[in-house]
């Protein structure tokens, strides 16, 4: 039997009191983001008619995936990180900003602290017998085309078997491989020597899988780089590219593939003068555009908790 009780006096007043969202005191915004968002859960119980299991079941749910520390992956693979994304897109259209790299997710596998290089960085610290040399290589502009020195550029990805450097279950890698940042010169232009990632998928005995297991979703993603790149007087850039060829480009679990950010991967000789560990390799440019500051503020810069660590 379904029974709707939601739009009750009782249940209204338990509402307000949950939240507290007519009372003196505690942060007002943070009283409307829950008042709204335990509204829309009891809603929810009651338009599906919810069972006391499928709702415990819910709350067990969210303690493992606190405890398997994937919340943030679930944000990526339940679409909640490229809406993000949709919503900062609508706004630069609203205020006219167009033209810049496009932005797409930033992921849960950042960590700050890598030493910044000028020019110039070789990231792959480890050996790495499954993954060819791969040069990255680039000029950062502004909207008007012309070179941005001083920019940063963070670049960082993972390994042929799919693991990040200070999140690898193995252990093996050392701190930052495969994560570097560069400082532009005058020129504008940046380049990481390292090696070619493959893509990776969700722990198989995670929540996040669990989940996607329910919905009958895979959970993988393509070889990819990520990136941030900031400059002075310049938004924040939150990017990365897919690697031409990989099978999962447009059917990526955390739905970051973009057009425009699947650049061509060519094959070069001469890697051995470029101290790099075979003399064929392939080489990837990215050229990178930013966006000016929105009335002297950057709107693009997002306050997440991030990992940090320092170099060895």
């Amino acid at each position: 039997m379904s029974v709707k009780v939601f739009n009750t006096k009782e249940v209204q007043d338990l509402l307000k009191a949950a939240s507290n969202i007519e009372g003196v005191g505690g942060n007002p915004r943070a009283k409307e983001i829950v008042h709204r968002l335990l509204s829309d859960l009891f809603k929810a119980i009651d338009d599906l008619n919810m069972t006391p299991d499928e709702i415990w079941a819910g709350v067990n749910y969210l303690n493992k995936l606190g405890s398997d520390g994937e919340s943030a992956l679930l944000a990526a693979g339940l679409g909640l990180e490229k809406y993000i994304d949709i919503r900062l897109d609508a706004e630069d259209a609203a205020i006219g900003i167009e033209g810049g790299t496009p932005r797409t997710i930033e992921g849960p596998l950042y960590v700050a602290g890598a030493p910044i290089k000028d020019g110039e960085a070789r990231i792959d610290l480890d050996d790495d017998a499954k993954a060819g040399p791969l040069v990255i290589r680039g000029t950062v502009t502004g909207p008007d085309g012309k070179p941005v020195a001083g920019a940063i550029v963070e670049a960082w990805h993972a390994n042929s078997h799919g693991f990040y450097s200070h999140f690898d279950p193995t252990g093996e890698q050392t701190p930052f491989n495969l994560r570097g940042a560069v400082r532009t010169g005058a020129d504008g232009k940046y380049e990481f020597k390292t090696l070619m990632p493959t893509g990776y998928g969700c722990p198989p005995q995670g929540a996040t899988q669990q989940l996607l297991n329910v919905l009958n979703r895979h959970g993988n993603r393509p070889a990819h780089v990520h990136f941030f790149v900031s400059g002075d007087q310049f938004r924040k850039l939150t990017t990365q590219f897919n690697i031409e060829g990989d099978p999962l480009t447009w059917d990526d679990f955390a739905y970051a593939t973009r057009e425009g950010l699947v650049p061509p991967v060519t094959q070069k000789t001469g890697g051995k003068a470029l101290g790099l560990k075979t003399d064929d390799y392939q080489e990837i440019v990215f050229d990178i555009r930013l966006t000016p500051l929105v009335q002297g503020k950057d709107n693009q810069v997002v306050h997440r908790q991030r990992a940090e660590a320092q170099p060895a």
